[in-house]
């Protein structure tokens, strides 16, 4: 059964997908996507703004993401969002879709599981896992994985015990572990941080209390592994520079003596480019951290620096009327409807597979 929006769909003259006259510019031909790189894995991160259904939660508060609503948050609304995040995560793949992709922000099983299975990512195989959250407003984290080149071993969530610091609960941390093809084991931690609402500073202890649960986990995986693959990626809700970062991660750019055990964020150092603009000016609150043994030349498993970059592709960008420049061409701007993709820039980080 096709979704009564998807009744809508055509396929133009053009080669393009559009929806009620608007072309969206998905790749039509999904069969090479369905395979997978021999010598490369990818993996993607996106924070894709308020992914909720149309339906409520009675548990959570998500009353403003329904059809009577000051969002009027509608079912066509709901489907077109999902056919905008498929064409990025298609778009970021180039020829193959990403073997791994972190999602924040996602609502529940039920918006994963119409991505993958009812958009055109439905002909690509992905599987997926995600968090069951305390979080208020009933949002979590996903990871999308390609079973042909990740084959997953295991899967928890880290619950934050925010009553320990008199704070409302939030996400909870993804733990994911899997065999990579040279046999390797990864280890992929997806984090959404507690947020600046309130103010920077105000809602740093937040941070600094999670970030802290997020080392205490990364170093015990560091202990049991003989050689530790480890990823940590999501939106942070800092700056590579802010001290939750570099201080109580301790993950720093990559340059000079780089310790197999250490934590180093690809994010940091000569980045020029944003993930997420605020007034005027662009910052990076999404990250890539990796263990050190990935960033070693001998290894059959690797990446660098280099291979870590921001999505800005020219459809998720507008024109900012306010400060100028450009911006994330975004869902909702406060509660007006965009129709855009999210208010953040997806990152990708490619690693390089070598046959022992």
């Amino acid at each position: 059964m096709i979704p009564a929006c998807f009744q809508k769909i055509r396929v133009g003259l053009s080669g393009a997908i559009c929806v009620s006259g608007w072309v969206i510019g998905l790749i039509l031909s999904f069969s090479p996507m369905k395979s997978y790189s021999q010598n490369r894995f990818r993996v993607m991160e996106y924070n894709v703004e308020n992914l909720f259904d149309c339906e409520h939660d009675t548990l959570k508060n998500d009353l403003e993401f329904m059809p009577g609503s000051v969002r009027k948050w509608t079912s066509f609304r709901y489907w077109d969002k999902l056919l905008k995040i498929a064409r990025v995560i298609v778009a970021a793949g180039e020829d193959y879709v990403p073997d791994l992709v972190a999602l924040c922000e996602v609502e529940n099983d039920r918006v994963v599981r119409d991505l993958i299975g009812r958009s055109p990512l439905r002909e690509t195989g992905y599987r997926y896992v995600m968090t069951s959250s305390p979080d208020q407003r009933g949002i979590d984290v996903a990871l999308l994985y390609q079973p042909g080149t990740f084959r997953l071993l295991e899967s928890r969530s880290i619950r934050i015990p925010s009553s320990q610091i008199n704070r409302p609960p939030t996400r909870d941390i993804l733990h994911v572990t899997g065999k990579v093809v040279t046999g390797d084991t990864l280890d992929v931690f997806v984090c959404h941080m507690p947020s600046r609402s309130g103010g920077q500073k105000e809602s740093e202890p937040y941070r600094f209390f999670t970030a802290s649960i997020l080392k205490e986990q990364a170093d015990s995986v560091m202990r049991r592994r003989v050689r530790p693959h480890l990823l940590l990626t999501g939106d942070f809700n800092d700056y590579p520079t802010d001290a939750s970062i570099m201080e109580v991660l301790g993950a720093k750019a990559p340059f000079g003596t780089v310790e197999e055990r250490g934590l180093y964020n690809l994010m940091a150092g000569r980045r020029k480019e944003g993930t997420y603009r605020y007034r005027g000016k662009w910052g990076i609150l999404d990250q890539m951290i990796v263990s050190g043994l990935l960033l070693s030349e001998q290894a059959a498993f690797r990446t660098s620096y280099e291979q870590a970059r921001i999505l800005a592709f020219p459809f998720l960008l507008m024109e900012e009327e306010r400060y100028g420049g450009a911006v994330p061409f975004r869902t909702y701007w406060g509660v007006r409807y965009q129709g855009g993709y999210s208010d953040h820039l997806p990152i990708l980080l490619e690693l390089s597979v070598r046959s022992e």
